[in-house]
């Protein structure tokens, strides 16, 4: 049976974002087009619950976005690798659907995640924007508490998000690629990710919330449904430049 022209392009995209997704030989170089937004897909945090994200996700749907939360495998404290192979599957299903890139938005331990996904599954050649809310990208002081005094009683994500885990060395090491457009948006007040900058990454644009919204007070959990950093998420995956916001959005 002979394949239409058209049917040949789809073919070729989808080898051509095979082959990107694969992993192998290293990062081509090769970026999305800013201009042409894809699927979001919404990672959550430690313990995979999906409430927040799905408030946020509704709000993307309702601005004409089509977004998808996650769901872990497991009950989400499991393997952050196996995690991010989660997300690869989601990415390749949206690629199939006619999807030519993705915008990633990872919620605390969902940040982590995508950066695994980014360093270890090539996702920089598809992913068009990423944002990240109040990720432990450095770890959080917790989850080392945890890993010490009580291993029975860290899985193994919890042992993974302790500062100086040979997991969160690998992605010291690695630089987040060239052209990428990231943003990680965090929270002083956060009472779970400690240091909150364990969010700042080097090479992304780094908000912490009250640097252009002083008077705003954020819980960690409240990340995914605060208006003003709902606001910030939305301009971030528009299509103009990913820049540094010069004032608190309006809610």
């Amino acid at each position: 049976m002979l394949l239409s022209a058209a049917g040949v392009v789809v073919v070729v995209l989808l080898v051509v974002l095979g082959l990107r997704l694969s992993g192998g030989d290293g990062d081509s170089g090769v970026r999305p087009d800013q201009a042409q937004p894809g699927t979001i897909l919404l990672v959550p945090g430690y313990g995979g619950s999906r409430v927040a994200l799905t408030q946020l996700a509704a709000r993307l749907q309702a601005a004409g976005r089509t977004a998808e939360v996650l769901t872990l495998p497991g009950d989400g404290t499991g393997d952050l690798v196996a995690q991010a192979d989660t997300l690869d599957q989601a990415v390749r299903s949206a690629v199939r659907d006619g999807s030519a890139s993705v915008d990633v938005v990872g919620y605390s331990a969902g940040g982590v995640v995508t950066r695994l996904w980014v360093d270890r599954f090539g996702g920089a050649e598809v992913a068009r924007r990423i944002v990240t809310l109040g990720s432990p990208l450095h770890g959080a002081r917790i989850a080392g508490l945890g890993a010490a005094l009580a291993p029975d009683a860290c899985p193994e994500a919890c042992r993974e998000l302790a500062p100086g885990s040979s997991l969160l060395k690998d992605l010291d090491e690695a630089p987040l690629p060239a052209g990428l457009p990231w943003m990680s948006i965090w929270t002083e007040n956060d009472e779970t990710v400690d240091p909150p900058d364990s969010a700042r990454l080097d090479g992304a644009v780094n908000v912490p919330i009250q640097g252009v919204c002083p008077a705003v007070r954020v819980s960690h959990g409240e990340l995914p449904t605060n208006p003003q950093v709902t606001a910030l998420v939305m301009g971030a995956l528009g299509v103009g430049p990913l820049v540094a916001p010069t004032g608190c959005p309006a809610g």
